[in-house]
């Protein structure tokens, strides 16, 4: 008889407990100009809203209208906002060394490296990545066609999509859903890491002398 895989449970006690990071571009990627950050605990498994992060962040340059269409964040609502310098410790010591994970994980990752130089994770795990890896042969991978496949219960995000805070609750969702289809951690590891990001697995070295 077939063991049926035991769910990897992801750990509240390590560094691999993820904080589920999403940062929101207003202007172009290449600008990397926050406007939001937000970070989710996953605990045992469970996405800790109690203990989450979240910032509101005034922009050096105004928002556009054309990002405001998609996130719904106006210059006026940032106007009181803190800028980057008044919370860039706050936030970095939130994130700390944990894994973290986001959808797409390359932007999230160059975005807030640029404004946080000395934040080092321990790895950064990719939602696209996983899921590609997890449910091959699906006509989309983006947040919207995974949460339309697996139905998360995204009955207490916050917000609405494309704020920081709505889809790093549903990114957190969609890893638990996925993490429970491998056996250990190293798994999902090398299913969701990207080959050039933090925590990507290391090829086994050769031993031999020639």
């Amino acid at each position: 008889m077939e063991r049926k895989p035991d769910p990897v449970h992801l750990d509240q006690n390590s560094r691999r407990d993820p904080r589920l990071t999403r940062s929101l571009l207003p202007t172009d990627l290449w600008r990397r100009t926050l406007v939001e950050v937000a970070a989710l605990p996953v605990r045992v498994g469970v996405a800790d809203k109690t203990t989450a992060g979240a910032w509101l962040v005034r922009p050096e340059r105004p928002v556009t209208s054309r990002a405001t269409s998609v996130h719904g964040l106006t210059n006026a609502v940032l106007a009181s906002a803190p800028c980057w310098a008044d919370i860039v410790s706050e936030v970095h010591t939130f994130l700390g060394s944990f894994w973290v994970c986001a959808h797409n994980a390359h932007v999230d990752y160059r975005a807030v490296k640029a404004h946080l130089p000395a934040w080092k994770p321990s790895g950064v795990l990719d939602t696209l990545r996983l899921s590609r890896a997890t449910f091959p042969g699906l006509p989309g991978y983006s947040l919207d066609h995974l949460i339309e496949h697996l139905k998360p219960d995204l009955s207490e995000a916050p917000a609405q999509r494309h704020r920081a805070t709505f889809d790093a609750f549903a990114t957190a969702q969609l890893l638990i859903i996925m993490a429970k289809r491998y056996e250990t951690w190293d798994q999902v590891v090398v299913a969701a890491v990207p080959p050039t990001l933090p925590g990507a697995p290391q090829p086994e070295p050769d031993l031999t002398l020639w």
